[in-house]
């Protein structure tokens, strides 16, 4: 981890994402003086379970994923943060420590937001408090789907699921799968890395997948949609 500073040419001086395009001259003030920009470098733990933070992080640049564990040191990964993400919201309103650990899958840069300017803005600025809710729920919504999944689905039907979430970040991010280990995405899926690997060749020789490398590359989307339907 390395604090940028203002004389370091990876500096960024406003938040350029929409939702703080809703404050007010004072209220960008308060923000400002209240953040310090961080780097981390690929591998490096952002944050972690059981850890209390003072402070909020909004994603600049990169990609990490976030992950709970259990007392026998067993990793369910449940989300991808990327750009424009924030992490650690819930530590505005409650005193709670991180309940997830987030490691860096790509180089990233963050901002660290002091949780008080945070909430002193949600209280007086109802678009951005209404923009921050929403987010959360959005996320929230994401976790419990990741919950369920888990709870109710057999393993053909989690890896499906978790392959078909793990593309959706193709788009911006077109290495996604490369950032990740065999092991990484059977975490996703809550399997081992020896039965992620059986699947997805299990998955390759029925059409549905090709593999190249540590790349994937979704096939035949309709039917992997099925199975994860049908769980």
């Amino acid at each position: 981890m390395k604090t940028i500073h203002e004389t370091d040419k990876e500096f960024v001086c406003d938040i350029q994402a929409s939702c703080f395009q809703l404050l007010l001259p004072e209220e960008v003030d308060l923000v400002r003086t209240s953040k310090t920009q961080v780097a981390f470098r690929k591998g490096e733990i952002i944050t972690k379970q059981g850890a209390f933070a003072s402070y909020v992080m909004f994603v600049i640049s990169g990609v990490a994923k976030q992950y709970v564990e259990n007392d026998q040191g067993k990793n369910f990964n449940f989300q991808i943060v990327k750009t424009g993400d924030f992490v650690g919201l819930s530590a505005v309103f409650t005193k709670m420590p991180f309940n997830y650990s987030t490691v860096a899958l790509t180089n990233c840069q963050v901002f660290l937001i002091a949780n008080d300017a945070i909430a002193n803005v949600v209280r007086h600025n109802g678009a951005f408090g209404f923009n921050l809710i929403k987010r959360y729920c959005e996320k929230n919504g994401s976790l419990l789907g990741s919950l369920r999944t888990v709870l109710y689905k057999q393993m053909n039907g989690r890896m499906a699921e978790t392959l078909l979430y793990l593309d959706g970040f193709r788009e911006n991010d077109p290495d996604i799968f490369q950032l990740l280990t065999r092991r990484e995405i059977g975490d996703f899926a809550f399997v081992s890395a020896e039965n992620a690997v059986k699947l997805l060749k299990s998955f390759e020789r029925d059409g549905l997948i090709e593999l190249k490398g540590k790349d994937i590359f979704i096939v035949d989307r309709e039917k992997l949609t099925e199975i994860s339907h049908r769980g």
